[in-house]
């Protein structure tokens, strides 16, 4: 006679088997189906081209022009990585880069990556026809995120391996400097850690300047003689900031910043000596930020954000309405609309949330967040995504158990 307990079991756990493997497909399959599409997505005419420096982790870093249409129009790579890129008055693009493989490394072991500024001419191919940087001891969390020219000639540097701000004479010669250990406790070898990630400066004044220091969540106000002059989240609040990038100063009271780790573009507008949030926008098109690193205040009042572990730069009005978007692989950093250093629009007349946004699941989105630094996956993969994928994994894993028990038991 044959048991059927065993048998039971058997069609058990095989029914659990196939139970997590066709739910994981579906869910899967049915997001990618509903998802809104990042490419080329537009509600209205983009007159000017886009420059978009991209960091990449996975693929050498590039600098990359996309025309209205969000189609690329050229591209410079010869890089590990991208960030600041900015149009300049007669068509070139200065951008910020790391390398390595150079043999002239100061006081460190040779071969060793460089840090610096290249300007990009794209006639009639795109070479680059100046260039300037210095060794670092590591080529991860020590490269220059931004550097400017300013009006005199000189380019202002925020140097995020020795955590400092200075401005280099065109011969070569330093200017001015300010040292972060000025302000803040330094550890005993900045470029041994990632102290600060003083990742953005700008200048927002004559010799005044907006600096972002990450780590702290705070952007500070520097004047070349005085020092730190004016503090944004003097308290370093999460909730205000959270590891911000390319803050953009639009008034002494008014403030656009990539606040990253927030997955959000936020404005912050100082009231009675508090700064507070005046407008934010969470997504655009129907998908919400991930990880954004640049925000610009268009002269038009609109909003160009880099979305970069969404791989796309988006476009939004006022009200948080999407008007142009363009895909972008692999991590873009920061875009620049032709022709660049543009006035920066008004602070917005608009208060309060727009766009979209996603829930977000802790520990899920943390593990996501971080495969994405290593593996390319599909914009549309979220948290809950690996959420489910643990749940299906769990039920397989107990359908096995249960099959391969009923099958070790002898039939009588």
């Amino acid at each position: 006679m044959v048991s059927a307990r065993p048998r039971s079991r058997r069609q058990l756990g095989a029914t659990l088997m196939g139970l997590a493997v066709v739910g994981l497909v579906c869910t899967l399959v049915v997001s990618a189906a509903l998802t809104p599409p990042i490419s080329n997505v537009s509600s209205g005419p983009v007159s000017n081209r886009t420059v978009v420096g991209v960091q990449s982790t996975t693929t050498d870093g590039r600098v990359v022009a996309l025309d209205a249409d969000g189609h690329r129009v050229w591209q410079y790579g010869h890089a590990n990585g991208y960030h600041d890129v900015s149009w300049l008055p007669n068509g070139t693009v200065r951008a910020a880069f790391i390398d390595n493989g150079y043999r002239n490394c100061g006081p460190y072991e040779s071969p060793c990556a460089r840090t610096g500024v290249r300007i990009i001419d794209p006639k009639p191919s795109p070479h680059v026809v100046y260039e300037w940087t210095f060794p670092v001891r590591s080529g991860l969390n020590s490269e220059l995120h931004d550097a400017e020219l300013l009006p005199s000639g000189e380019l202002l540097v925020a140097d995020m391996d020795r955590e400092q701000v200075f401005t280099l004479a065109p011969n070569g010669t330093r200017t001015w400097q300010w040292n972060a250990s000025e302000r803040y406790d330094p550890p005993s070898d900045p470029t041994r850690t990632d102290w600060l990630h003083i990742n953005d400066v700008d200048r927002i004044g004559p010799g005044r300047y907006l600096v972002s220091v990450r780590n702290a969540n705070q952007l500070l106000v520097l004047q070349r003689g005085e020092g730190v002059v004016d503090v944004v989240n003097a308290e370093g609040d999460w909730r205000l900031l959270n590891k911000q990038h390319n803050p953009q100063y639009l008034s002494e009271d008014a403030v656009l910043v990539a606040d990253s780790e927030n997955d959000r573009v936020v404005e912050l507008h100082r009231t009675d000596g508090e700064w507070s949030v005046a407008w934010q926008a969470h997504g655009a098109g129907g998908i919400g930020f991930d990880w954004p690193r640049d925000a610009d205040r268009l002269p038009n009042g609109h909003t160009l954000v880099t979305d970069s572990r969404n791989n796309r730069v988006v476009e939004l009005n006022e009200s948080g309405a999407m008007v142009w978007s363009a895909r972008v692989p692999t991590l873009p950093y920061e875009a620049d609309r032709y022709p660049g250093e543009y006035p920066a629009g008004p602070p917005t007349d608009e208060t309060g949330d727009v766009g979209t946004g996603t829930t977000k699941l802790p520990v899920f989105d943390y593990l996501l967040d971080s495969a994405r630094h290593v593996v390319a996956l599909p914009y549309w993969v979220a948290g809950w995504h690996l959420a489910v994928g643990c749940v299906a994994l769990l039920v397989f894993l107990v359908g096995l158990w249960l099959f391969v028990r009923a099958s070790e038991k002898p039939i009588a």
